[in-house]
C-alpha cells in the first residue's frame, strides 16, 4: 500500500459490493459514452466488482483494450468472473497503486475512476498519475459523490446522525466526503487545462429502491469496514439506532433519497 493511500471507508462485504454492482455505464457514467469508440484502450482506476468497467469494454470492443484497476484482489477475482459470464474478453484485471500506475506514459486513450478520489489522501496526485498514463488528444473522465449534497425526505434524525458520523469517518480515513464539489479544482491543481463539469443523481423513490438503497446502509452501518471505523465516535447501540432509522425510511411511502455526484471530463492536449 502506498504510504499516502487514505483507508477506504467502505469495504468489500456484501452489503458494500451488492451496492456496487448495481452501477453500470449507464447509470454512472453516461457523461463519459459519447467519447468511447471502438478500438480505443481504456484504463479503468477502482474498478471494484467490474460491472461499469464491462459496459465499458464492450463499447471500445471488439478491438480496444481495456486494463481494469484495483487494490482488492478479492473484489478484482469477482470482477473477472463478472466479465467471463458476460463473454467479455477484451479486459484484463490488475492489482495496482493509483499513485504508481504500472504503465507506460500516454498508454490509454481514455482513463476512468468512478468514485475513487474521494477515498485517496492526495486526489491531486492521483490525477497527476492518471494524466501521465493518458495520450495526448486523450480524456480523463471521473466521478465522485459529494455527501453534504445528498438530500432525503422525510429528515429523519438517525440519517442526519449518519451523515455526521460519514464525514467523521472518511475524514479520519483521509478521504474528502464532499468531493464532488472540489473535482474541478483538483483537475486544475492537476495542470488540466480543457475541464469539462457536469453533475448526476441516483434517485431512490420506488418501495422496491427503498427497501434495496436503506437495507444496504442499513447493513453497512452495523457490518462493514464503515461500521468498525465508526465505533471510533459512537457505540454499538448508536449504530444499532441509525440502522433502524434507515430501515424505518425505506418502509415509508413518501421516502426519497438522492445521491448527487459531480463529474469531470479533462482532456489532455
Amino acid at each position: 500500500m502506498n504510504d499516502r493511500q487514505a483507508v477506504y471507508t467502505h469495504g468489500h462485504q456484501d452489503s458494500v459490493l451488492r451496492s456496487h454492482r448495481s452501477r453500470t455505464a449507464a447509470n454512472s457514467a453516461a457523461y463519459l459514452l459519447p467519447e468511447l469508440r471502438a478500438g480505443q484502450a481504456l484504463l479503468d482506476v477502482g474498478c471494484g466488482p467490474g460491472t461499469i468497467t464491462v459496459d465499458l469494454a464492450e463499447l471500445v470492443g471488439p478491438t480496444g483494450r481495456v486494463v481494469a484497476v484495483d487494490r482488492s484482489a478479492e473484489v478484482l477475482a469477482q470482477a473477472a468472473g463478472y466479465a467471463a459470464g458476460r463473454g467479455i474478453g477484451n479486459v484484463t484485471f490488475e492489482c495496482a497503486d493509483a499513485y504508481r500506475l504500472p504503465y507506460a506514459d500516454g498508454e490509454f486513450d481514455v482513463v476512468h475512476a468512478h468514485q475513487v478520489l474521494q477515498h485517496v489522501a492526495e486526489p491531486v496526485a492521483v490525477l497527476r498519475e492518471l494524466r501521465r498514463v493518458t495520450a495526448p488528444g486523450g480524456v480523463v473522465a471521473f466521478r465522485d459523490a459529494d455527501y453534504a449534497a445528498m438530500a432525503w425526505y422525510p429528515e429523519l434524525p438517525e440519517l442526519a446522525d449518519w451523515m455526521a458520523l460519514y464525514q467523521r469517518v472518511a475524514r479520519a480515513n483521509g478521504g474528502e466526503p464532499n468531493a464532488g464539489r472540489r473535482l474541478a479544482a483538483w483537475a486544475r491543481a492537476a495542470g488540466f487545462d480543457a475541464v469539462e463539469c457536469s453533475s448526476s443523481t441516483w434517485t431512490y423513490a420506488t418501495a422496491e429502491q427503498r427497501a434495496w438503497w436503506g437495507e444496504s446502509w442499513a447493513d453497512r452501518v452495523v457490518g462493514s469496514d464503515f461500521a468498525h471505523g465508526a465505533s471510533a465516535f459512537v457505540g454499538a447501540g448508536e449504530l444499532a439506532g441509525i440502522a433502524a432509522g434507515w430501515r424505518r425510511w425505506a418502509a415509508d411511502p413518501d421516502g426519497w433519497f438522492a445521491v448527487l455526484s459531480g463529474e469531470v471530463l479533462a482532456r489532455v492536449r
